[in-house]
């Protein structure tokens, strides 16, 4: 068993990020390379990854914005300042920090983002070009496994995967990755019948659930890669993924544990996608 060390991974990949805004900047910026978040309300959750985000801008040269806004905020205020940003040269990617307040439409203000500036890959645009195979923004946490399964020279090719979890920011978009990269993908959810019996014959298993050690030994085959996208608390209130690591592990030839694993990921590619939609914003290849 090998645990495949996320943060490691990130370190590496924001080193290449970072090295690679030097060499452009060096170039000469027509704009500078910026991320913006808009931040809706007060969760306590999002103000954490969000100084996690600006902090990660600020390790690797990007520029970072917060948009702050407050909880009673209406649609057209949000859309106004997206619209705001849209028009920003200086801002090449922004993200809308997700939960917002249930009284605005999450959907509609996502596809009010100028798709060339989702880094988030949320935008009805983003995914269809993702869907339909072509050059796309991909989904950031789903982005950061495939680095992660490259970094480790996971083969990919003919293996069956089987996906937990039909979300439209990992588990819809993680099949799809997969799926072009050739394997055969099995996309299962709370009403998927005979979980274990699929789980059980798959080569690679990625956890996106969001149940507590939901995933056990005898859910696994011997010899499978599992990646645990979960992020969940145990009956003592301790971090832990959707992954039973310590039932499973043995098991495994890869798993990524939780935290260090996919978490570090998720935002480095966020900053990678950042980097790309500057490039493809100023004919960069």
């Amino acid at each position: 068993m090998r645990i495949i060390d996320g943060k490691a991974v990130a370190a590496a990949t924001r080193e290449e990020i970072a090295n690679e805004v030097a060499a452009l900047r060096a170039k000469g910026l027509k704009n500078d390379i910026g991320l913006a978040v808009i931040f809706v309300g007060d969760n306590p959750a999002s103000q954490v990854y969000v100084r996690n985000k600006i902090k990660a801008c600020e390790e690797v040269g990007i520029k970072s914005y917060l948009c702050k806004l407050p909880e009673d905020s209406a649609f057209e205020d949000v859309a106004a300042a997206i619209k705001r940003l849209n028009e920003d040269g200086g801002v090449s990617g922004m993200i809308l920090q997700l939960p917002i307040p249930k009284h605005l439409d999450e959907n509609k203000l996502i596809d009010l983002i100028s798709p060339d500036k989702d880094v988030d890959g949320c935008t009805a645009s983003q995914k269809g070009l993702l869907w339909t195979g072509r050059d796309s923004l991909v989904a950031c946490t789903p982005y950061g496994v495939m680095k992660l399964l490259d970094y480790y020279d996971i083969p990919l090719e003919g293996k069956n995967a089987v996906v937990i979890g039909r979300s439209n920011l990992v588990g819809k978009p993680m099949a799809q990755l997969l799926l072009d990269r050739n394997c055969t993908v099995t996309l299962c959810h709370s009403r998927t019948r005979n979980l274990a019996d699929i789980t059980r014959g798959a080569d690679i298993v990625v956890v996106a659930i969001g149940k507590a050690k939901f995933l056990k030994a005898d859910m696994v085959g011997e010899g499978a890669t599992v990646i645990d996208v979960g992020m969940d608390r145990d009956e003592n209130g301790k971090l832990c993924g959707d992954v039973d690591f310590a039932d499973v592990a043995d098991k495994c030839a890869y798993i990524t544990p939780v935290p260090g694993g996919v978490g570090p990921m998720t935002v480095t590619m966020l900053l990678a996608n950042t980097v790309q939609a500057y490039k493809s914003q100023n004919g960069i290849i």
